[in-house]
């Protein structure tokens, strides 16, 4: 079983993208995955929409709140 990268519900964070990915990690399914470099330093690779993962580029920010998905800032 391949851990899920994707945000819960009730996670908040913010940061700036340094590079984007994706796979087919289960055989079946295209996910999408970027690395976030948040603002205490910290980087996480998040999972995130194929239409958000194609509007965006390494250097743009990304916000997360709570209850809602990551958006480009």
């Amino acid at each position: 079983m391949v851990k899920s990268h994707k945000s819960g519900p009730d996670d908040a964070w913010e940061g700036v993208v340094e590079g984007k990915s994706r796979g087919m990690l289960d055989g079946a399914n295209m996910y999408h995955f970027v690395k976030v470099r948040r603002a205490d330093g910290q980087s996480v690779k998040v999972r995130i929409s194929r239409g958000l993962w194609k509007s965006i580029a390494v250097g743009d920010r990304l916000v997360k709140q709570p209850g809602g998905d990551p958006v480009k800032a």
